[in-house]
């Protein structure tokens, strides 16, 4: 897993070492919780495993939003007489054909980024030995999202620096100005307005305005 290309190809390739490597496994797949709390299907072997998960967020009930809300595992012999999800859980025996399946969280010390969903087509599909590797793939699984997530932020970090040294820049020939002195003029101007240093960089670098103080 760690030899794929990006994100999505790990999350992918996670979906099918499922397969392979648990018997009981016929869907699997990838759900993400966003930072704005959305969750999307992102990695699927079938169409079962993102149908399965919409009809739970129409329901409002079902393993994948009990995992992310309070837990870290969730598993099902027979879904069709679970009474913890009972619209969600006959639904899909009826229409999908699944009886069973595992739902792990996806996390790190730091937070939950979605959960890893395996179902199977057979009752009391999985047993000990599939939840320990279950269990295995999804901390690799949480480690690659929280990597792509760290690269993204870092990648963030990146631009805004960028910004704001143009912006420093601009004010140093203005102003006759050093380096500290120009973002110590963004640091007050930011202050003052209540505005982020960045957003007032790009202001400066799209308009050539100064910012509203004058520099001391």
């Amino acid at each position: 897993m760690q030899s794929q290309p990006s994100e999505e190809a790990t999350l992918d390739r996670v979906g099918v070492l499922a397969l392979e490597t648990i018997d009981g496994c016929d869907h699997a797949g990838i759900t993400i919780l966003d930072r704005r709390e959305r969750i999307t299907t992102v990695a699927a072997t079938d169409d079962v495993v993102p149908t399965a998960d919409e009809r739970q967020h129409e329901l409002g009930e079902g393993p994948l939003l009990q995992v992310l809300a309070e837990q870290d595992a969730v598993s099902c012999a027979d879904l069709a007489r679970d009474d913890r999800w009972p619209r969600w859980g006959s639904w899909v025996t009826d229409n999908l054909g699944v009886n069973s399946m595992l739902c792990f969280q996806l996390f790190t010390t730091e937070r939950s980024y979605g959960a890893l969903n395996m179902y199977s087509d057979s009752r009391a599909g999985f047993d000990v030995h599939d939840r320990t590797i279950g269990l295995a793939l999804a901390a690799h699984a949480a480690v690659a999202v929280a990597a792509s997530h760290e690269s993204e932020h870092l990648n963030i970090a990146v631009v805004n620096r960028t910004i704001v040294g143009q912006a420093e820049g601009i004010l140093m020939e203005r102003y006759d100005l050093t380096a500290e002195q120009a973002f110590a003029m963004l640091v007050r101007v930011s202050q003052a307005e209540n505005r982020r240093v960045n957003v007032l960089a790009q202001e400066l670098i799209a308009t050539r305005r100064t910012p509203g103080i004058q520099p001391q």
